[in-house]
């Protein structure tokens, strides 16, 4: 069976669109955390989407389970095939044309291997903005960040990519094509087709193109970086920065001073911008058309943090060259942590009011499974989102390694005990599957289940992501 799928594949594809030499597999084997590995007869890489549509019906035949994969840089694993059964990755990284871009409609209408940071482009030659940004953007792609309804730093102004997607084109997985890139704002038509296979992960058909939204060019920037005495203050300070920015408020992140010692330590060029260590620290940004307007919008929120005691010290950015800097030290964690050594890594949501609870009850549970653990958080303060990222006490890796499922069961428990969800940004992939089933109701996983069979019912659209299967 391999052997006969891989020469129709081939058929079909032409030797630059299949890779099935084992030297060449690998990259497509292994997802980035390096630690989800899995096997595949071969990867498929179609350039359009009837080539994407004839290797899913190819696949569909043979019973051969299909993987969709983009820029390949989510932690989970969910663009990763498993180990057993017979599967074909299909990497949409060759599907790179951007068919369209109207500034009339604001919207672009884009294949799903575009990466992220072209699609930025692309809007900024026509003086608008797509306004999804993330540390994995120049790698990342509009495939990827639709299936896996990807945020970034900009949720707090700008939604998820849930609320960015019109329109998009799926492969089903009988092969048939769904055509629904209709850039309209108003379509009331029965069931809501298009946000089905938003942060479906590839289990329900494979993306092949999206349109999008678009919004007006926010080229200035007001950013500042904020020392906290605690997480409680960072949650009190968003409110003063709505207050004085609205709608200007872009960005507010926080991160502990674990993770800032670990970009200080690892990063190139990455300096403390302060004379003192404190616990916690904040990364405001507010953006718009009128600098003075966003820099007396900065002013006014700090100030009366400061008066309140919310804020220790504030170093503001002078120009671009201090934002990069400001800004390496909070996207620099994710790179440094993962030169440091190995981290088992949580992506939760909860409730903003509870963050600070949350984040104070976590550090002696954690530290009683593995004692000296490190806690490495950081995220958004303004979604609630926030990564709790451990690494292992100096020259402990393999007892962090030991001690993972249950440290995860210790973050997962206390984030669904305070009403908040295991997965905020990353999607469940394979690795949270389990958790998420032991976590969720029965009502809700029947639900998900009467989805994936109505839709796939042989089961092959990437198998063990979402859905145990």
């Amino acid at each position: 069976m391999s052997a006969g799928l891989v020469a129709a594949l081939r058929e079909v594809l032409g030797d630059r669109g299949l890779v099935a030499d084992g030297d060449d597999l690998e990259p497509y084997l292994r997802d980035w955390t390096g630690t989800v590995v899995g096997t595949a007869l071969a990867v498929a890489r179609p350039a359009t989407t009837d080539e994407v549509a004839e290797v899913v019906r190819l696949c569909a035949a043979e019973g051969v389970a299909v993987v969709p994969q983009g820029g390949h840089t989510g932690l989970n694993g969910g663009a990763t095939p498993r180990h057993d059964g017979p599967s074909v990755v299909l990497s949409l990284t060759r599907m790179r044309r951007i068919r369209d871009v109207d500034p009339v409609s604001d919207t672009v209408t884009v294949e799903a291997g575009v990466v992220l940071a072209d699609l930025q482009e692309a809007a900024q030659g026509v003086g608008r903005l797509f306004p999804v940004s993330l540390g994995s953007e120049g790698s990342a792609t509009v495939g990827g960040i639709v299936s896996t309804n990807a945020g970034g730093t900009a949720v707090l102004r700008y939604g998820m990519t849930r609320d960015l997607v019109l329109g998009l084109e799926v492969v089903l997985p009988d092969g048939r094509v769904w055509h629904g890139l209709r850039a309209l704002r108003k379509d009331n038509t029965g069931y809501d087709l298009t946000q089905l296979f938003v942060g479906a992960e590839g289990t329900l058909g494979v993306v092949t193109a999206a349109v999008l939204r678009l919004l007006p060019a926010t080229p200035r920037r007001a950013t500042a970086l904020v020392a906290l005495p605690d997480v409680g203050s960072a949650v009190a300070l968003l409110g003063r920065l709505r207050e004085h920015a609205a709608e200007s408020l872009t960005t507010w992140e926080l991160v502990g001073r674990q993770a800032l010692d670990l970009v200080l330590a690892h990063v190139p060029g990455a300096r403390d911008p302060f004379a003192q260590a404190r616990p916690w620290y904040g990364l405001v940004e507010l953006a718009g058309v009128d600098q003075g307007a966003l820099d007396a919008q900065l002013e006014g929120a700090l100030g009366a943090a400061v008066e309140e005691g919310l804020v220790a010290d504030a170093v503001v950015a002078t120009g671009s060259a201090q934002r990069a800097a400001l800004w390496v030290l909070r996207e620099g964690v994710s790179e440094a942590q993962r030169v440091e050594g190995p981290s088992v890594k949580h992506d939760v949501t909860l409730p903003i009011t509870g963050l600070a609870d949350a984040v104070a009850a976590l550090a002696p549970r954690l530290d009683a499974v593995l004692p000296g653990v490190r806690l490495v958080t950081y995220g958004h303060v303004g979604d609630g989102n926030l990564h709790h990222n451990l690494t292992a006490p100096v020259g402990q890796e393999d007892a962090l390694r030991a001690a993972a499922p249950e440290l995860t069961a210790a973050v997962y428990d206390e984030v669904i005990a305070r009403g908040g969800s295991i997965s905020a940004e990353h999607g469940l992939g394979r690795t949270k599957v389990g958790a998420h089933q032991q976590r969720t109701s029965e009502v809700e996983l029947d639900l998900m289940r009467a989805v994936k069979s109505a839709i796939d019912p042989a089961g092959l659209m990437n198998p063990g992501a979402v859905l145990p299967g």
